[in-house]
């Protein structure tokens, strides 16, 4: 048994390819939930975080199998790109494991920097290229300068709100666009937290 691609509501006069990144960068931007549950309790944040994965790996193994899992399944599908149709979809893991070793590696404010740039960086900077991404650059696996600059304002913006100071956002805003350009794919989850995290764990002492 296998599932169609569905798109589940489909967005009248959007191409697929843009409805496609819609639905992954919405599951993108759920992760900035991460920094207020960890204001609670950390350990259980990592606990949630990790059941999703082991949630996720097995509604994926079964889907593959032929024994779709409602609602997850179909998220999926619908979130995926035609390089994933078939394949076992990585993202959503490397997404948890970005988010979770944000909080393993950084203290605050650097590891909330992290998660957002990973929500927030990572999804701007996908939507943007697709919607107004006409320069491509060069040795990046098809980045643009458009959906690079969409990175730049977005991990400002979430910098800028956290430490309440313009040098180090711009600093760890211009990080997290060079870290983006890498043509990592689905391992820019994992790579964008904890580079983007290194830097703001360097930069944020000496503006607070």
């Amino acid at each position: 048994m296998t599932i169609a691609r569905n798109r589940g509501i489909p967005l009248a006069g959007v191409p697929e390819e843009i409805q496609t990144e819609f639905y992954r960068k919405s599951i993108h931007l759920l992760i900035a939930l991460v920094p207020f549950l960890a204001s609670f309790d950390v350990g259980s944040t990592l606990g949630i975080l990790a059941l999703g994965i082991l949630i996720y790996t097995h509604a994926e193994s079964l889907r593959l199998r032929g024994t779709p899992v409602f609602v997850i399944s179909r998220l999926t599908i619908a979130s995926s790109r035609p390089r994933d149709m078939g394949h076992f979809v990585i993202g959503p893991i490397t997404l948890g494991i970005g988010a979770m070793l944000a909080l393993l590696l950084y203290p605050e404010p650097a590891a909330s920097i992290a998660v957002f740039a990973l929500a927030f960086g990572d999804g701007f900077s996908s939507l943007v290229g697709k919607l107004f991404g006409r320069i491509r650059i060069p040795g990046t696996g098809g980045k643009t300068v458009s959906g690079c600059a969409g990175c730049f304002v977005a991990v400002f913006a979430a910098s800028y709100a956290v430490l309440g100071h313009a040098t180090p956002a711009i600093i760890i805003a211009t990080a997290a666009m060079f870290i983006e350009m890498l043509p990592s794919q689905d391992l820019d989850n994992v790579l964008l937290p904890v580079g983007t995290g290194f830097v703001a764990s360097l930069v944020a002492p000496l503006f607070m």
